[in-house]
Order: C-alpha cells, then structure tokens, then sequence
C-alpha cells in the first residue's frame, strides 16, 4: 500500500478516534493473556512495513508463515493424537485400542513417573507412583504389551519422554523388530527435549552434557537407520504449563532448537542430515487470537535462522512442524464442563494456526487422568472442528488480518529480544545455569496468578460466575493391585531372562560411555536382552553422575 494511501487513513483514522474517545470502554484491562496491550482497533498502519512475498509467501514456501504444506488440511487433515497412558501396559493397550476405535489418527504416550525419572517399578522411590500418571514401562516386555495387537508399520507414535528418551526409543525399536517391522518402516516422535527439563518440568536424570551427547547420538542413529522418525520434540508446552508468557514458550523452546542444532553440528553432523526430523511441541492457551499468531511466527522465524544463520539448503530443514496440545493449565476443577468449550476454542486457534498433529484435553484433566467418556468428548471436539465447522478448508483463512499480522510481528519481535538476551549471556546452557529461564517463568506465572487473585482477569466459575455447587463428575480410579501387578511383573523378569547376557550388554555400555562412541547400538543391545530401565540408567548415572539444579531466591 502506498504511503500516500496510509497517510489517508491515518487522517480518516484520526477523524474516527475523535468521536470513539467520546464512548466509554468497559473497566478492564485490554491485553492478552500474556498481558501485551491490545488496540481498539488495527488498519493498514500497523503493518504498512509488511512485504508479502518476503515476510508470509504462499503455504509451503519459504518463510513458511503461512504453513508449512502448500495444500495444509485440504490435502490431509492434522494428526488427532489423544495422550494417553495409565496403569500397566495391559491397561493402556486396552485403551490405545478404544481410541482408535473412535477415530483417533495417532498415538501418545504417557509415562507414569518412576518411568519419567529412569526408576523401575520396584525401586523403593517408584512406591505409590507406579501407573498413576501414565504406563509403568520397565522392560521390552512392557512394550511388547503396550502395543500388543497394533501395528507399528500402520500408525504413527508419539511418546512424551526426555531423560530416559534415548531407551524408551529402542524398546519401541526392538518392539517393532518382535512384529516385524524394520525401523526404516516406524514413524511417530519421541519428546527427547532435555534442555526444557532443566527451565521448566524438571524431571531431568543426567547432567546437561551428557544429555545433549544421547540427544545427538539420536540424531545421527535415526538419520541411517530410522529415516522416517522425529528424533525430539522441541517442547514449549511444559513451558508454558509452568507459567510462561506466550512469548516466553515462543522464544524459550526455539532458543532451545537452536542449541539442538548447534549441538547437532559440532558433534560433527551435516544440518541437513538431521535438520529435517527436527519437530515442535507447542501450547494452545485461551487467548485465540495471541496463540495463531505464535504460531505463525514460530514458522517464521525458524525457517530464517535455519536458513541464513545456519546455512541449511534442504527445505525440509527450513520447515517447523508441530504438535500442538490445549493447556491443562487453563482448566478448572470448578465447573469442570467448561472445560470442554475452553479446549474447543483453543483447539480453533492450533487448527488455524497450521497445526500437524493435536491433542485435546479432557474436562476431568484438572482432577485425574480421564475417563473414557470424558476423552471420547475431547476426540469428538477435534472431529467437529474437522469436520462439520469448514475451518480447515481455507488455508491459512487469517492471513491478511490488520490484528493478526501486526501481533504476529509483535511476537516476533519479542521474542528476538529474548534471544538476544540468551546469547549475551552465554547462550541457553549458561542461561539455564544462572537460573535465568527459570526467573522470568516464574516471575509471569506470579503476575497471572495475582491478576486472577485481583479479579483483573476473570476465569468462569473460579472467581466469577460461581454456583457453589459440589463436585459430581465421575473420575478415574488406579486400583493400588496394579501396582502390586507390575511390581511382581519386573522381579519375574529379573528372575526367568538371560542374566549373563544383561550383564554382558550392561558392561558394553558402560565401557562405550567412557569413550565416545555412539550409545544408542549399545542401549539397543541392552533392550534386546530385557534390562530394565532402571538397569540402564544406574549403568548411565556411574559414567555421568546425575544433575542438580542451583537454587535460587
């Protein structure tokens, strides 16, 4: 648009203003949910720099603002991937199987927490745990139960893991290997994204070098042999879930892909060897319009520092895909049926976003693991959206709005400063170290908190619109004999596998990790003979040691 033109609507806009001064707004403050001021009104002005070709192009073209695929949802519709995981792995195959039967695209899994924290089910730390926020797996005899009956060359996997990503991502090998299905053949994501365990979940095992040295050996692995996997997933989730900004999640986890892929290099690798099988995890929070622009500029900004800072050629390294999951964080335990129309919404926003797979929470979240029914409704809310509200049928239907575009400059810009911020001092690991991520978390999760306590933000039957009715939901139940069950389960294993062969595949290990060779044919080695888990990480903790955080005050 010429400058004449934006000069004259400039004026009109001036000549608007004087009498819209004179209408009295409500007594609220007006900004995201992130809490950046937000206009009464935007025009061309507030996006007169932006060049088309140069900061959005078409869908599937560099800079990839507008998607990632040229045809995006009218040539397939996103991945709809439930979490999902709870008790042993009988439990949650019966449930996989349930949610396929309605119509779910992928699978996610949830990993109870001694599985999280490199623990088997008998260690003395694991009691009371077992099962109760995701499948206990402690062996590839686990595995081989968890996908009993589903066929890894037919459907895609994601497992939300980190620390003990690395031997999770073998015993899905091995288990593949058991049905016959060569690793060239499996698709699906393991999370493997250590860097935001240390800013934000915390469920960390090692210390960062030898983390980011299992990370790269992934990378190089799954480059020859597992073509077709998504080797991490740079996660902003855990992020946000911690109580970050929407552009704390944005510049935090790409600063993190940064680091991944600065690892990735110096570790010898061509970034277009790796770059390709790079992938994102992202929130999709209640501010509709504040997270499609976050996406969006996510998009953007990666595909050009992958490009000019990094000097990556293949495209396909120039492309953020991502997963997106509604906020758990955004759910309340009052009222809990709003809940359904909260992560309706902020599904919209990952869909119009360019979203490639999606998870949609459940009502019941906030108080157990869900329910069948309640997880029937937060696949269906998906399905609706797919296919009866005619959303996914335009691609990219936002671009070109004044709101839009300018906030998504706005994120961008934000997040640069960020940026700028990490590498002046030190870069991520050194951030990490001064406690620096950390701070700013909780700092904006201190400022939401006190908001709502003020009433400066409203949420529906929390502080406002309450009914003073008592809880009647139905919820989940872990039966306690489960993990009696999975307890035996593990010692029997111990008692009846080859003992001299785990040994023998233990010590390998071992030895490898003193040197510099890659681990991961030696953590699969140690699969194949049925060590545990727990097995593999005490090798592991004896070469690495284990991290704790510095605390702060």
């Amino acid at each position: 648009m010429s400058r004449e033109k934006i000069s004259e609507i400039k004026a009109a806009r001036e000549k608007w203003l004087a009498e819209r001064n004179k209408m009295k707004d409500r007594d609220i403050k007006f900004e995201t949910v992130s809490g950046m001021a937000v206009n009464d009104i935007y025009t061309p002005e507030d996006v007169q720099d932006l060049d088309y070709l140069r900061d959005l192009g078409f869908p599937g073209e560099y800079p990839f603002t507008r998607g990632v695929q040229r045809n995006m949802y009218r040539g397939r519709l996103w991945t709809m991937r439930q979490f999902a995981g709870f008790g042993t792995a009988h439990e949650s195959n019966q449930r996989y199987k349930f949610l396929l039967q309605q119509g779910q695209t992928g699978l996610s899994v949830a990993f109870d927490m001694p599985t999280i924290m490199g623990y088997d089910s008998d260690h003395p730390r694991a009691l009371g745990e077992v099962g109760r926020v995701g499948v206990a797996i402690d062996s590839l005899a686990d595995m081989e139960v968890l996908f009993d009956g589903i066929p890894l060359d037919k459907i895609s996997t994601s497992m939300t893991i980190n620390a003990p990503a690395s031997i999770l991502w073998c015993m899905y090998i091995a288990t593949g290997e058991k049905q016959g299905v060569p690793p060239e053949k499996l698709t699906g994501t393991i999370q493997n994204d250590i860097l935001k365990e240390y800013i934000a979940q915390k469920s960390w095992i090692f210390p960062p070098e030898p983390s980011m040295r299992l990370i790269t050996d992934i990378f190089a692995y799954a480059s020859k042999h597992v073509p077709k996997w998504n080797t991490i997933s740079i996660s902003g989730y855990h992020i946000r879930e911690a109580g970050s900004t929407a552009v704390q999640e944005l510049a935090f986890t790409l600063a993190n892909g940064f680091a991944y892929v600065e690892a990735g290099i110096k570790a010898g690798l061509n970034v277009d060897d790796f770059a390709p099988r790079l992938s994102f995890f992202f929130n999709s929070h209640i501010d509709f319009f504040e997270e499609i622009a976050k996406f969006r500029a996510a998009r953007r900004i990666w595909a050009r520092r992958m490009k000019e800072k990094y000097g990556a050629k293949n495209p396909r390294s120039w492309m953020l895909r991502f997963h997106t999951q509604t906020a758990g964080c955004s759910l309340t335990a009052q009222q809990p049926e709003n809940n359904i129309v909260r992560t309706a919404y902020e599904a919209l926003a990952a869909v119009l976003g360019g979203t490639q797979s999606l998870h949609t929470n459940s009502m019941d979240e906030v108080l157990a693991l869900p329910t069948e029914k309640a997880v029937q409704i937060a696949l269906r809310t998906q399905q609706i959206i797919a296919y009866e509200t005619g959303a996914p049928n335009v691609i990219d239907p936002l671009a070109g709005s004044y709101y839009v575009e300018a906030l998504t400059n706005k994120m961008e810009e934000e997040a640069e400063k960020y940026f700028a911020e990490i590498e002046r001092r030190g870069g991520v690991l050194a951030a990490i170290d001064q406690n620096f991520f950390q701070q700013e978390i909780a700092d904006a999760a201190y400022q939401y908190q006190r908001a709502i306590d003020n009433k400066e933000r409203i949420l529906v039957g929390v502080n406002e619109f309450t009914t003073g009715e008592e809880l009647d939901i139905e919820i989940l139940y872990i039966d306690p004999e489960i993990e009696r069950k999975q307890v035996e389960r593990v010692k029997k294993l111990r008692r009846e596998r080859d003992n001299i062969r785990v040994q023998e595949t233990l010590d390998a290990l071992r030895n490898a990790a003193q040197g510099t060779e890659n681990l991961i044919p030696y953590i699969l080695e140690c699969v194949r003979a049925y060590a545990t888990e727990g097995e593999i990480i005490q090798t592991l903790k004896e070469i690495f040691g284990e991290y704790k955080e510095k605390p702060t005050f």
